[in-house]
């Protein structure tokens, strides 16, 4: 992985100043090489495989959008030096190919014969018979022709607007059109309503289970499309944009219009990656690359479909068991029993949930109280990510109509969540829920829901927080932890992040939670800080952080600060990182691991002990220069002893034991798999797995 040198940050220059860090997107791209390391691997089920290639491909898709037009734009204006160049492009483009061609060689060479073998087939037009090829012809007549409108181009009909990741087909042709013309090139876009994989009936498949790609169904036909002329030359393609809504949150009036606005748009922003079949010609790649202003580094010639996020249909169309996992029903949570008040279990202690291990409908009961509780008062929330189809939200819709004082904080600025979002504010608001839209310039990432409940004369506060979204179905696959809590400390400070979020009046100074943009980036500089100084006193030293990212230079230099001081530092980071590990003389007492799993890690822990003194906390934010300082982000300290240690042996001690689905970080920047430790391999997530489902009923503490 290629290093990039850094400026150093404003603290003195030390000898970590002079270690260079990791490009950060490469270590995306590599990242995305050990997801696809599950579509390798022979004992993972066969759609699960599929699955994992798909994920791939949506990760490349949205690292595209979001990441690829700074390089690009370096390479048009030819910049020779800085984060973003010519050199960087290049470099970036050439790790980009390398990685979706190994993606289409697992395809073709591995998981097609596999699928043939259990006879489940993707049908191409030449191993189709004639029976086959007339329900074909009959279905593209019936569902597809109606839909599509070729467009020729000539003066008077210009190369069409194209949308993002939309599926298309250019072709030549020869001949005249009926007005006597030459154009010789035409255009034919494809609806994205049409499924991209349709099931074939069995009266013409016999046995198994065989289908079409909706690609391959036109391209059969294309002739059909353009009667009196022939098709001599023709390709799928479809183009990547840079997708980022980008505006001066200072000069706009209204957030949500300015959005809505954006969204419009964004289909149709700056393209930053072609793909085309593999056997396109170079007069239409070359035609097409011109259209849209691309260099030849930004061309990817494919072999097979150019958007493999669309074969995820083939997984629900198949829907073989024995080609799956098996089904994970997660337990109960085991600190909350059934049939009692959330409210009663949470005032007598704090309550952890691990999620997908445990269920979320622990946290949906907590809300589903709290609406349904006559007692309870008021509530808030923060919503990042809830998806269109939310019970969550629809609860908070009924707390309203129940009379409960609801305050939404609502990030309309969740990537490519914006328009969920926008509909959900707008629902709420219709019914008279204050719903207030975090800080300007902010985007407001904390995961925090505080209910305000009358009990006798006085009033008492109850808070949820988390290091994950409120999202039922992200719940199912992504770990993370969720926390309750009635400490009156804690929701107090958690009450006035809502009420310095709403009125943006000066935030008081917070004792527990570490907040950002104001104190988390200081108050995790300082805990470092002050590990290294442990050490190098001779009193011990040790940090174990658990985080999704690890981009923030300011943190990476205080870290290997602190191993040089002789600090022992174990990092589990699932995606980018920045921190070189291992490197002799510089970062000797650094160990950065990878954890890729059946589910997506996504907890934030954090553990320092300074001599003898440990902290423990859990946080919405990653070690990223945006959590610490351009969005609000919670962090929060674990103080019981008997959750402490759960969450020590369970998120942090387990993980640095696995050999199974573990990835180390080398001294030279590459990943390299975690040998075996015995005879048979240890994976966290599947020990989890055990450890709940044994026991799927809640057990009293």
């Amino acid at each position: 992985m290629p290093h990039s040198p850094s400026k150093s940050d404003s603290s003195p220059e030390g000898p970590e100043a002079q270690v260079s860090l990791l490009d950060r997107d490469h270590s995306i791209l590599a990242f995305n090489d050990r997801v696809l390391d599950w579509a390798r691997r022979d004992d993972v089920p066969l759609l699960e495989r599929l699955r994992f290639l798909c994920i791939v491909s949506s990760n490349l898709d949205e690292f595209f959008e979001v990441r690829a037009a700074p390089h690009l734009i370096a390479l048009q204006l030819r910049d020779p030096k800085g984060t973003y160049s010519h050199n960087s492009f290049e470099a970036l483009a050439e790790r980009a190919h390398q990685l979706v061609e190994q993606q289409y060689a697992l395809y073709n060479d591995q998981l097609i014969p596999a699928f043939a073998r259990r006879g489940i087939r993707i049908l191409s037009h030449g191993e189709r018979n004639s029976a086959q090829r007339r329900w074909v012809s009959d279905y593209f007549q019936r569902e597809v022709r109606p839909l599509l409108v070729p467009v020729g181009l000539d003066p008077a009909h210009p190369f069409p607007q194209v949308a993002n990741k939309s599926l298309n087909f250019i072709v030549r042709l020869q001949g005249s059109d009926a007005f006597g013309r030459d154009n010789e090139v035409a255009i034919v876009k494809v609806p994205r309503v049409l499924p991209r994989i349709i099931r074939m009936p069995s009266k013409v498949v016999g046995k198994g289970s065989s289908f079409v790609s909706l690609s391959s169904v036109i391209r059969s036909h294309l002739s059909d499309l353009f009667p009196g002329r022939q098709v001599t030359e023709f390709s799928q393609f479809r183009v990547t944009r840079h997708s980022d809504l980008a505006f001066d949150e200072e000069d706009v009036r209204d957030l949500r219009a300015a959005l809505r606005q954006g969204l419009e748009h964004r289909n149709y922003g700056q393209a930053v990656r072609l793909e085309v079949s593999a056997g396109c010609s170079g007069f239409l790649s070359d035609f097409l690359l011109s259209q849209f202003n691309l260099p030849a580094g930004g061309l990817y010639r494919v072999h097979g479909p150019v958007n493999l996020v669309r074969l995820t249909q083939l997984v629900d169309l198949v829907a073989d068991p024995a080609l799956l996992f098996p089904p994970w029903k997660a337990a109960l949570p085991r600190q909350l029993q059934q049939g009692t008040s959330i409210f009663q279990q949470v005032a007598q202690r704090d309550v952890l949930i691990h999620q997908p291990f445990e269920s979320f409908d622990g946290v949906l009961g907590f809300l589903r109280e709290a609406v349904n509780d006559p007692q309870v008062l008021a509530i808030k929330q923060t919503i990042y990510r809830t998806g269109a189809d939310s019970e969550l939200m629809e609860l908070l819709r009924e707390g309203v109509r129940r009379g409960k004082e609801v305050t939404a904080v609502v990030e309309l600025k969740a990537r490519f969540d914006e328009e969920a979002n926008i509909n959900w504010a707008e629902a709420l608001e219709s019914i008279g829920a204050q719903v207030v839209y975090g800080v300007v310039g902010l985007k407001t990432h904390a995961k925090m829901l505080l209910v305000t409940r009358r009990e006798g004369r006085q009033l008492r506060r109850y808070g949820h927080l988390s290091t994950g979204n409120y999202n039922p179905r992200t719940a199912r696959l992504y770990t993370d932890l969720s926390y309750l809590t009635a400490q009156p400390e804690l929701t107090a400070e958690m009450d006035a992040v809502f009420s310095h979020l709403a009125s943006q009046n000066r935030l008081p100074r917070l004792k527990h939670l570490w907040m950002a943009p104001f104190y988390l980036h200081q108050r995790t500089l300082d805990a470092i800080e002050e590990v290294g100084l442990a050490a190098q006193r001779g009193e011990g030293g040790r940090i174990v952080a658990k985080m999704n990212a690890l981009t923030d230079e300011p943190l990476i230099r205080a870290l290997i600060r602190a191993g040089q001081r002789g600090a022992s530092i174990d990092l589990i980071i699932r995606g980018a990182c920045m921190l070189p590990a291992g490197v002799p003389g510089q970062t000797h007492n650094i160990r950065v691991r990878s954890i890729i799993g059946r589910f997506l890690e996504h907890s934030r822990v954090f553990y320092y002990r300074a001599g003898q003194q440990e902290h423990l906390y859990l946080s919405s934010a990653d070690w990223m220069n945006r959590n610490m300082l351009r969005r609000v982000e919670v962090a929060w300290p674990v103080t019981d002893p008997e959750l402490r240690q759960r969450i020590i042996d369970e998120c942090l001690v387990g993980y640095l034991h696995d050999d199974r689905d573990a990835w180390a970080l080398t001294p030279q920047g590459s990943y390299e798999r975690v040998p075996r430790q015995g005879a048979k391999a240890h994976g966290v997530q599947q020990a989890l797995m055990d450890r709940y489902g044994s026991d799927a009923r809640p057990k009293k503490n």
